[in-house]
């Protein structure tokens, strides 16, 4: 009688305890596959936040390739939980989430990786860049939404009070994606006028008249248009300043376009112009030489010594003005990101 006694009461604690685990459960079993997708979550906005703020995705690539695995294996993990009294939505949602974070980081990103060693050829590489960097981020922040709903959803169901904090990570997901959003459209109309300068500078290094000429006409288009479009463009949360570092530096770029260029093709011109007479002078005998002769030849090297002075001092000017504006734009840009962007962890 003992023993069945003690069985008995053996058997009571276990149903006893049952009911306090089953009590318990909806939490336990939430948080159990919160987890799971908020560590991915986590992981991944420190990874975005990295290439986000500067670091080259390349550089950081065998960081996406850790996450891939560690996705891939709590996509499986989670795949594998049972539904919760015939509830699956909440599993489901997850499980979506994850498998849309494992492609995003195995596809889209691997895209990315190799987008951004051509983005700066050309802006057109850039704005497709920078579309699928933006792609990316709303699949994200779309299959993050998609669980908040259903969290919510269950926690409502089962009476459980969720935390503030367990939104904390998409308010910042959020919040990078206005400021990104902003920050996109200013960084494009500084680019279309940057790398067309690139291209002239390039023209202006082969001493390319007729490519200076072209370019320069381009360059001037582009910063004009790009002026036209800061006007339209509001403060971020009264944070003006990447508007005012690139109105700065198209303003360069159109002095530069409109006033400076015609400078240094003048210099080419007159040098071409002066290495043609002295041909021509060396090739007639000094003694045959007339005072025509000799006045085309010394015009020619005034005029071409004078294009000296005035190139060096041009190509002085635009070099510490290039400087300049360009370290305003960058610092401006920095600070900006820095100030209105959540970093990582």
């Amino acid at each position: 009688m003992k023993n069945v006694k003690f069985i008995m009461a053996f058997f009571l604690t276990i149903a006893l305890s049952m009911i306090v685990r089953a009590q318990e459960a909806p939490v336990d079993y939430m948080n159990k596959i919160s987890l799971k997708y908020r560590t991915i979550q986590q992981d991944m906005w420190d990874y975005t936040s990295a290439v986000a703020h500067g670091k080259s995705a390349k550089k950081i690539d065998a960081r996406r390739t850790e996450l891939i695995q560690t996705t891939f294996t709590a996509l499986n993990e989670v795949k594998k939980m049972p539904a919760y009294d015939g509830d699956s939505a909440y599993r489901d949602s997850v499980v979506s989430f994850l498998n849309i974070y494992y492609l995003i980081l195995k596809e889209d990103y691997a895209k990315i990786v190799d987008m951004e060693e051509i983005a700066e050829q050309s802006y057109d590489n850039m704005e497709a860049y920078m579309t699928a960097k933006e792609r990316a981020n709303e699949k994200m922040n779309q299959a993050s939404f998609m669980v908040g709903e259903q969290q919510r959803v269950f926690a409502e169901k089962h009476n459980i009070t969720l935390q503030a904090a367990d939104d904390e990570l998409s308010k910042k997901m959020l919040v990078a994606k206005d400021v990104y959003n902003y920050y996109n459209v200013v960084y494009l109309v500084f680019f279309k006028s940057f790398v067309q300068e690139k291209y002239l500078i390039e023209a202006i290094n082969k001493k390319d008249v007729s490519a200076i000429e072209q370019n320069k006409s381009a360059l001037l288009t582009a910063s004009k248009e790009g002026l036209e479009k800061l006007k339209d463009i509001a403060s971020f949360n009264g944070d003006n300043t990447v508007v005012t570092a690139c109105i700065a530096l198209l303003t360069f770029y159109q002095d530069e376009a409109e006033n400076k260029v015609s400078l240094i093709t003048d210099y080419f011109i007159k040098t071409e112009n002066f290495n043609t007479i002295k041909i021509s002078f060396d090739q007639i005998k000094p003694n045959n030489r007339t005072q025509a002769d000799v006045d085309g030849y010394n015009k020619a090297v005034n005029e071409m010594n004078a294009s000296v002075e005035v190139y060096n001092k041009t190509n002085t000017e635009l070099g510490t003005n290039r400087t300049k504006y360009l370290d305003g734009w960058n610092n401006a840009t920095s600070k900006f990101t820095d100030k209105h962007v959540p970093q990582g962890k």
